[in-house]
């Protein structure tokens, strides 16, 4: 390994988080000084959702953030008519979601999802339709949610209603009677099982073993006009992946994640999902692949994770069935390459 490039930050670069376990690589490079030690200037700057993350991404007011990877593909391809020029320089995480249904609906009649159909057909007595919430339209929750209905015999649109909120809105959401059930990254599921208002069928480990989540997104022009300083990102941020993989740094990633200006959680409520153990509100699981941050080829943006989007997006009716995408232009291995090429030893 070679030392890092110092680069000049133009002052500062603006990176978007939302608050969630998985913008734990974000987290740390600026708690433990990573972005400092690769010559950057690095402004957080924490947003409720994705939508505003999109926002923000598409008039300028981020240069790059921490998000789902749907996004780069709602800005590239201009669903909405809100296209940007976007890459994706590294992935962040994979795995992270889960589903979390109201306690109102018995595990034991559930269980994994096989009862549901039967108990919506014969069971359901709410004046409103069943509804479950996601993070955003292109997200991999709202991908999972979608599969894992089918899966089971329900139809999204006609037996199940999927609305979208932000994160940290979705516990007190299930709490208050206002949706059924959601599917979204940690702590925001374990918030709601600990507190006794829901429980996990599935974690997406299981629904999807290896899919790929959070991504780091960067504008076009910070991809291009400052280069130097996109590749010393990725590799700040690839460092602080490969830290909160390490079983060992667990206790004192729990303690940044607890930070008010991250998830402002109980460390109980981190330790649930990030392991070793998930206490799922219907037993307990083998945390240790709930969340992944580090190893083999999870960090490098591939076609084939792109795929898996796409795909994704198809099965849930987002994108029609002959919309292509230029993969390796917005899925960057050559700028991901460059950050490996200065990420400092261990």
């Amino acid at each position: 390994m070679v030392s890092p490039i110092v680069v000049e930050s133009r002052s500062p670069i603006r990176l978007g988080f939302v608050p969630l376990n998985d913008c734990a690589p974000v987290a740390v490079a600026h708690e433990l000084g990573l972005f400092k030690s690769y010559g950057l200037n690095v402004k957080l700057s924490r947003q409720p959702g994705w939508a505003t993350v999109r926002d923000m991404l598409s008039y300028g007011e981020l240069d790059a953030a921490q998000s789902i990877a749907g996004l780069a593909f709602y800005l590239a391809l201009g669903l909405n008519k809100m296209r940007r020029e976007i890459a994706v320089p590294l992935v962040l995480s994979a795995h992270g979601n889960a589903i979390t249904l109201s306690r109102e609906l018995p595990p034991e009649s559930i269980r994994r999802g096989e009862g549901l159909a039967a108990h919506l057909s014969h069971r359901w007595k709410k004046n409103r339709p069943f509804t479950l919430a996601a993070a955003h339209r292109f997200s991999s929750h709202h991908l999972l949610l979608h599969a894992w209905l089918r899966r089971h015999g329900v139809q999204p649109g006609r037996d199940a209603e999927i609305v979208f909120l932000p994160p940290p809105l979705m516990p007190r959401n299930l709490a208050a009677g206002h949706i059924d059930g959601y599917c979204v990254g940690e702590p925001w599921n374990s918030e709601s099982i600990l507190g006794g208002q829901g429980w996990c069928p599935a974690t997406s480990a299981e629904l999807a073993t290896g899919h790929p989540e959070k991504v780091l997104l960067v504008t076009g022009e910070f991809a291009g006009d400052s280069r130097e300083e996109c590749v010393a990102l990725g590799a700040a941020l690839l460092h602080a992946c490969r830290m909160c993989q390490d079983p060992g740094f667990r206790n004192e990633l729990i303690t940044i994640l607890a930070k008010p200006a991250y998830t402002g959680c109980s460390p109980a409520t981190l330790r649930n999902s990030l392991g070793p153990v998930f206490d799922s509100g219907r037993g307990n699981v083998d945390a240790s692949d709930f969340h992944l941050f580090y190893g083999g080829d999870l960090n490098c943006p591939t076609a084939d994770k792109a795929s898996w989007f796409l795909s994704g997006m198809r099965g849930a009716g987002l994108l029609p069935e002959t919309t292509a995408a230029p993969l390796t232009r917005l899925y960057r291995q050559d700028l991901f390459r460059a950050s490996e090429k200065i990420l400092l030893p261990a």
